[in-house]
């Protein structure tokens, strides 16, 4: 194995390796509050279903791009492609709607408390469910293409138009249709970064005009809900930075790509690790900024570091 290929394999593979116990720690405890408490709030409401969303892009794109870089070949057949193709395509577009999604309720929860804003605080915390199935149901639709154009890894030279995705081919049969593809996905994309910008450029202006007033704020309880809210607004626009910085860099050499007749396999390796490293990476921030996952997440390692303690001390526990 090449140094190329090593440092790939170790890339994808550490991916891989947080990813997946970071999504899932969130998925599981988010369910405990879920079953514990009744209810969940809208904004973690939200993360569940991003988190669901980066583990599916782990799985169906992270998971294939490991394996292939070690040496594993001809691992799926046509439908396994049509599948794995389809799921991680849909699974990415779900994760920018939930992120774009996340920043526009954390934008209209610290909006003023006008008429207008108060309405929308209410219908939007209420039905967020109903616009996340929206979401989901629309992304479903917009790609059923990439089950007819899926297919088993073949000769490079054979297809002009396509892109080459580790086992499988993705092709768009004629130049017009690939840039027509490109396109659309492109400017969707750009519709919901822009979303995502627009609020956290609102939500910044609006953390800088609180800080003037922090210390008025915090002598009612009124204010210090507000200022959980601007807490957890910082959380937001620090998880949209991550987001724009590098799917940005991945839309950018999208674009690129769509002036090649032939993509290289190396350029869609390079694509794919970060659009993917956000899957892996937001979590990590999520458990960071979230106060409840936070505190889970310390206990965890406190009580896995009290019991290691308490094995090499020679203690012994038992129930009587």
């Amino acid at each position: 194995m090449g140094p190329y290929l090593l440092l790939k394999a170790i890339g994808f593979f550490l991916l891989v390796v947080i990813g997946i116990p970071g999504n899932m720690f969130i998925l599981i405890q988010f369910t405990f509050i879920k079953i514990i408490e009744k209810k969940l709030l809208p904004t973690n409401t939200i993360l569940t279903v991003l988190a669901t969303a980066n583990l599916l892009v782990i799985l169906s794109r992270i998971i294939p791009q490991s394996l292939y870089a070690i040496g594993i070949e001809d691992l799926l057949d046509n439908a396994d492609c049509k599948f794995v193709i389809y799921t991680y395509r849909v699974s990415r577009a779900m994760s920018i709607c939930t992120t774009s999604l996340l920043s526009c309720h954390q934008c209209i929860l610290i909006s003023p408390s006008t008429k207008v804003w108060i309405y929308l605080k209410q219908k939007v915390s209420q039905n967020i469910m109903i616009i996340i199935i929206i979401l989901c149901f629309v992304n479903l639709l917009m790609y059923p293409y990439s089950i007819l154009n899926a297919l088993a890894r073949k000769n490079i030279t054979t297809l002009p138009y396509a892109l080459h995705l580790v086992y499988c081919d993705a092709d768009f049969v004629t130049y017009t249709a690939y840039i027509i593809n490109g396109t659309l996905y492109a400017f969707r994309d750009f519709i919901f970064v822009g979303l995502m910008a627009l609020a956290s450029i609102y939500i910044l202006f609006t953390l800088l005009r609180h800080e003037k007033t922090v210390k008025g704020i915090r002598s009612s309880d009124k204010g210090k809900k507000r200022s959980m809210e601007y807490k957890a607004s910082r959380a937001v626009i620090l998880l949209v930075a991550l987001y724009v910085v590098l799917f940005g860099l991945d839309n950018s050499m999208w674009i690129y790509t769509l002036t090649l007749s032939n993509v290289s396999p190396d350029m869609n390796d390079i694509r794919i690790f970060l659009a993917s490293s956000y899957a892996t990476l937001s979590p990590i921030v999520i458990i960071i900024t979230n106060p409840k996952l936070k505190h889970s997440w310390k206990y965890l390692f406190e009580k896995k570091s009290f019991l290691k303690d308490a094995r090499n001390n020679g203690l012994v526990f038992s129930i009587s």
